[in-house]
């Protein structure tokens, strides 16, 4: 699963809530929509409450994944305070491309 370091997906749901427009009236960032940051988002947030179990990711998210700009996202996933800051469980967030069926691998 170390290639599978795509957790900066979520990462950049922050920075996608506030980035600019891309032109189209869609904010994006690492090619990945505000939209599909937002359907990741149930599949990687954290809980403090034990047996917690997260949803399976949607074919919203996968879909999203699946056009992501992985190297992009990289840089957030070394930031792992972002992510912390947003409630998202960066362990679960790596699983997202194994769970999406994604063959690409990335190293981050």
């Amino acid at each position: 699963m170390e290639a599978y370091k795509k957790l900066v997906i979520v990462a950049a749901l922050v920075l996608a809530l506030a980035i600019g427009s891309n032109g189209q009236g869609q904010s994006s960032i690492c090619r990945m929509t505000k939209d599909g940051f937002l359907a990741c988002a149930p599949s990687v947030t954290a809980s403090a409450t034990p047996g917690f179990i997260p949803a399976a990711p949607t074919a919203e998210c996968c879909s999203a994944l699946s056009v992501a700009d992985f190297p992009c996202l990289c840089f957030f996933m070394r930031n792992s305070k972002i992510l912390n800051a947003y409630g998202v469980d960066p362990s679960l967030a790596m699983q997202l491309p194994a769970k999406c069926n994604l063959a690409r691998s990335v190293h981050c």
